[in-house]
């Protein structure tokens, strides 16, 4: 059996629950330098919605990103035509 003695102290208040609601998103303040390459520059100004969305919002973002980047660097390695040797006029 469990009693409580006559003499032990009152159970104390713990107070009020802790909030464990996420701050709100703030921008982290990283500047973004123009490379000069429209496709990257654009992807990367994309990032700039990260200082507005929660986190959860951020992998959608993060994938969007990866991805244009990923294209652009593919379009780099792919050759141009070469021109044809036909000089006939």
């Amino acid at each position: 059996m469990s009693e409580t003695p006559a003499d032990a102290p009152p159970a104390q208040d713990p107070g009020p629950e802790p909030s464990y609601d996420p701050a709100a998103p703030a921008p982290l303040g990283v500047g973004r330098t123009p490379t000069g390459h429209a496709g990257v520059d654009e992807r990367l100004d994309r990032l700039a919605a990260l200082d507005h969305l929660a986190a959860d919002g951020h992998a959608e973002v993060y994938e969007d990103v990866h991805e244009g980047l990923r294209s652009a660097l593919t379009a780099l390695d792919a050759r141009p035509p070469s021109p044809s040797h036909d000089l006939r006029s």
